[in-house]
């Protein structure tokens, strides 16, 4: 007869002024519901949790009011293009999923053709999905390091993502990630547009930064 066992749980106590990017390296790795678990608990309510392939936990504070703003324009207008287009889905970092080499990431924003996110079982919808979306942004806040978020980036790549962008408001440039090519760097751009699994979409960094008088 199996037993249960026991989500593991920490006494940590992270400090919002002064937590930059923690990393926690369990003495097992979890299943991916063990991990779904772990990341319920209140300690972590403000903060975003990831997994590496490795299985070590990244743990990041939430960005400031700046940062959270430009973030949150990303991912509505890749939400809205996604509605009009019809042929998909999209969700913001609220969302995470696994992929093949057991890394779980919530982007800013990932788009889904209708007919993968269909074929997700209902129940494993509710957790971190295994799934690979074929389109991806990252946006850069103060607190993270363009090493890991590049790193990053290539580990969606690795595991089968077709495009990646990456947005960094803080230089003002966008990297654009795509299957088997060197990653481009766009300086300023007013604007960037889709192309493969998301051609016709595109995003207007100059609305985006005027409002907010950057």
């Amino acid at each position: 007869m199996a037993t249960a066992t026991a989500t593991p749980s920490l006494p940590l106590l992270l400090d919002l002024d002064t937590a930059e990017r923690v990393v926690l390296r369990l003495e097992r790795d979890l299943t991916d519901d063990e991990f779904f678990d772990f990341c319920q608990q209140p300690q972590f309510e403000l903060f975003r949790l990831e997994r590496d392939a490795g299985g070590d936990i990244i743990i990041t504070p939430p960005v400031g009011s700046e940062g959270g703003c430009i973030q949150s324009e990303v991912a509505f207008e890749l939400i809205s293009w996604a509605k009009r287009d019809g042929r998909g889905l999209a969700l913001g970092s609220n969302a995470g999923f696994t992929l093949p080499d057991g890394s779980m990431f919530s982007p800013d924003a990932f788009w889904l053709p209708k007919e993968v996110w269909r074929a997700i079982p209902r129940k494993e919808r509710q957790q971190f999905a295994r799934v690979v979306p074929p389109f991806v942004i990252e946006v850069r806040s103060r607190t993270d390091r363009k090493k890991d978020l590049h790193e990053k980036m290539l580990a969606y790549l690795r595991n089968g993502v077709e495009l990646g962008w990456l947005i960094d408001p803080l230089t003002r440039t966008v990297r654009i990630y795509k299957q088997g090519e060197e990653f481009v760097e766009l300086d300023n751009p007013p604007r960037v547009e889709g192309q493969g699994p998301v051609a016709g979409f595109v995003l207007d960094l100059k609305q985006i930064y005027d409002q907010l008088d950057l």
